[in-house]
Order: C-alpha cells, then sequence, then structure tokens
C-alpha cells in the first residue's frame, strides 16, 4: 500500500515563501529547493519510521542542500505535512499547527 501526501495549506505557504526567497537570491535556486523537497517527501512517503519522532507523533525530516525542516504526522495511509520551515525558526511554529 502506497500512502497518500496531504500537505496542510500552512505548509503550502511555507514552500511557496522559500521558494520565492531562493528565487530572488539566485534564480533557479528555488527549483533546486522543490527537488531537493521532493525527495525527501518520496523518502518520507517510504519509509517515515526514518525519521525522528520529536513530539508525540511529529516527525522532522532534514532537507540536506538547504536548512529547512519537513515537520509530518505519518500513519499507515497517509503523511500529513504540517509544516516546512528554515530551522532556524521558533519551533512553537510548527507546534501550534498541531492543535488544529
Amino acid at each position: 500500500m502506497t500512502r497518500q501526501l496531504h500537505i496542510r495549506e500552512e505548509a503550502e505557504l511555507d514552500v511557496i515563501y522559500a521558494v520565492a526567497w531562493y528565487e530572488e537570491q539566485r534564480p533557479g535556486l528555488g527549483v533546486d529547493f522543490l527537488i531537493e523537497l521532493d525527495a525527501v517527501m518520496q523518502r518520507m512517503i517510504q519509509a517515515p519510521v526514518q525519521f525522528p519522532q520529536i513530539k508525540a507523533g511529529v516527525r522532522r525530516a532534514l532537507l540536506r542542500r538547504f536548512p529547512y525542516s519537513v515537520y509530518f504526522l505519518a500513519s499507515d495511509e497517509i503523511i500529513d505535512v504540517i509544516a516546512v520551515l528554515h530551522q532556524h525558526r521558533d519551533p512553537r511554529t510548527w507546534e501550534q499547527r498541531t492543535k488544529s
């Protein structure tokens, strides 16, 4: 069985803002960010338990080239992406999103 990927609206906005920022820095860098993010998300779908659980079922996947973390919940059926945040952001940002 293949898990479905669900990206919350807030996480989609996180990605849009990150891509826009990287594109401002250098054209094409935002695309590189998306390619790496996609690779990490594919790994999350295939084997979510390879990523550490950091709090009450929430796991964190790190991008290699970019200083971003993907926070997600995983079940047998779905990967629920809560946030895609710069690693220096306040952790309360994603924690607040788990309460909704």
